[in-house]
């Protein structure tokens, strides 16, 4: 990745364009792409584990308080000292990256799932069994779609929080858009950090919005209630 300009330059522009038009194919677009990667992998991860998790949570109580206590341990370890710490087990790159934000997305996760299947109504769930339908097609075909809307909305958050975190990345080689941050702080080259604060800046604020409206549509009631 060659810059146009450092420290030698006198005067370089904030914003050099033909320097974001030559590496656009080369480097932009790459570490755009690995960083959705970065923020997807995770989340998907963490959602496979804490439905499963925040079910059992809900049923058996008694295993809640120390899930959270386990996930809210993990989530207060600062990022770059997780990144640090999985090193010897697994070595610098993608994998580290990968493990600690699986981790920092649980607590969330598993939250809401528990909070999602603690809003369905009582009456609800007696009435599906007065339908006859077993606790298998009541969890299936009842709770969980009802409690969807909060299980999005803790989707939401993890999102937004991962898509942050995984700019520091780079620092142990697991690419994203922070490779252009860092580098851009390395040689003073104030065009590439522009460009990878602001991309990550979209992909946060898309995730946000798309899964915003997400869980707008699976709250029916909300709109018809605000006259949407």
């Amino acid at each position: 990745m060659d810059n146009e300009f450092t420290l030698e330059d006198e005067n370089p522009p904030l914003i050099d364009f033909g320097w974001i038009s030559s590496n656009l194919f080369d480097d932009i677009l790459p570490a755009f792409l690995q960083h959705l990667l970065l923020a997807l992998i995770p989340v998907v991860l963490a959602l496979a584990i804490a439905l499963p998790v925040g079910i059992l949570c809900h049923r058996r109580r008694w295993l809640y308080p120390p899930t959270t206590a386990v996930t809210g341990i993990l989530y207060t370890i600062p990022s770059l000292a997780f990144f640090v710490l999985l090193i010897p087990l697994v070595g610098t790159g993608v994998t580290p990256v990968l493990i600690a934000l699986t981790a920092y997305s649980l607590l969330v996760l598993i939250r809401n799932v528990v909070t999602g299947l603690d809003s369905v109504p009582d009456q609800t769930i007696d009435a599906a069994r007065g339908m006859g339908l077993t606790e298998r097609q009541i969890l299936f075909g009842v709770e969980l779609p009802l409690a969807l809307p909060v299980i999005v909305a803790g989707v939401r958050i993890a999102t937004v929080t991962v898509v942050g975190i995984a700019s520091i990345a780079a620092f142990i080689g697991g690419g994203g858009l922070g490779t252009l941050i860092f580098d851009g702080i390395d040689s003073l080259f104030f065009t590439q950090i522009i460009v990878g604060a602001l991309l990550t800046v979209v992909i946060a604020v898309s995730a946000d919005l798309g899964l915003h409206g997400v869980e707008s549509r699976l709250r029916p009631w909300a709109r018809r209630a605000r006259g949407v």
